[in-house]
């Protein structure tokens, strides 16, 4: 009989890995009278056998509460095949048609996350739509709160970028459309289909929970499989994080800030946190502008103005050397 209920509890609780149970569920779901020697064994097997082998943790409390610890088994390191990079193309500068010049230096990996960390009107969704238009042919998915309304269509701002890049192939040449576009606006992880380049523009979260964008990023990192997660969130004027602070850049391997540059209308873009890459990329900067809202323009590598060092101004005076931007071009 011993042996029989430790096989049930053993059967019951590997579909319960990683949650929590107590006697009186286990009980109901076993079918055991509380007043039964069954009971005794139930507690013995719970308190003692399972708890050595590592099966079930106590709450410490001596109160009949356990979690199911998930088991897991070892990873044979040396017989896995070795992941190649994968060739994630960057945005363009619509006047050159070259590629952003730091592309060339990321080392991109299916799993990977990319987050664009960006101030109100300064490029995210241009960012966003640039990599869904050089990456079409991936037939990229498309989700958040900038390309549907609340009825579930397509937003008119969204239709109107893909107009002005009509340099980019939208549809197949039987009228198909070549990416996927989900009206969601929560629960994203839910969403994500696996293996391809999903990008979420943009993630809102509630005043007082930003802290939640780290177990966000992580729960739709854990649904990419070998594809890529590009996903957008707000940032305050000059924060060296996007709303979340710290917490926005534990699952993210490229981080990318958007600000505005100093002096001027164009876009202020610092790499950010870079987990992978074949030279220093992690705190360079670059600007670019942008023309009908998708086009990038005059993309150009940027430094700290080593004259009024950052600050634009020098001896009570604008700084002649970067027009009081702070900036000037590196080459």
């Amino acid at each position: 009989m011993a042996e029989h209920l430790s096989d049930k509890l053993r059967e019951f609780l590997a579909t319960a890995e990683g949650k929590v149970v107590d006697l009186t569920y286990l009980r109901r779901e076993l079918h055991i009278d509380p007043n039964s020697p069954a009971d005794a064994n139930l507690r013995t097997l719970l308190s003692v056998n399972l708890v050595k082998e590592k099966i079930v943790r106590p709450s410490g409390k001596k109160d009949g509460i356990y979690r199911v610890i998930k088991q897991v088994a070892p990873i044979d390191v040396f017989g896995e095949p070795l992941s190649e990079p994968i060739n994630l193309m960057f945005p363009r500068d619509f006047e050159t048609m070259m590629e952003m010049s730091f592309a060339e230096d990321l080392i991109i990996r299916g799993g990977d996350l990319i987050l664009i960390s960006g101030r109100s009107n300064y490029g995210k969704t241009q960012m966003c739509m640039s990599f869904a238009g050089e990456n079409i042919d991936s037939n990229p998915v498309l989700m958040g709160n900038e390309y549907t309304t609340l009825e579930n269509k397509p937003t008119p701002r969204f239709l109107n970028r893909i107009k002005n890049m009509d340099w980019i192939k939208w549809q197949t040449e039987d009228n198909k459309q070549k990416f996927t576009l989900l009206p969601v606006r929560n629960d994203y992880a839910e969403h994500i289909i696996k293996d391809r380049i999903n990008i979420i523009d943009w993630i809102n979260i509630d005043t007082g929970e930003h802290y939640m964008i780290g177990t966000i990023m992580e729960s739709i990192k854990r649904e990419l499989g070998r594809g890529i997660g590009i996903i957008a969130i707000q940032k305050a004027e000059g924060a060296e994080a996007g709303r979340g602070g710290q917490f926005t850049k534990d699952f993210a391997d490229v981080e990318i800030l958007l600000d505005k540059l100093p002096e001027s209308d164009d876009v202020l873009l610092t790499l950010g946190k870079v987990k992978e890459s074949k030279c220093r990329a992690i705190g360079r900067t670059f600007a670019y502008g942008i023309f009908q809202g998708v086009k990038i323009m005059n993309f150009r590598e940027i430094a700290k103005c080593k004259n009024c060092f950052g600050k634009g101004w020098r001896n009570g005076k604008p700084c002649e050397d970067c027009n009081k931007s702070g900036y000037i071009n590196k080459h």
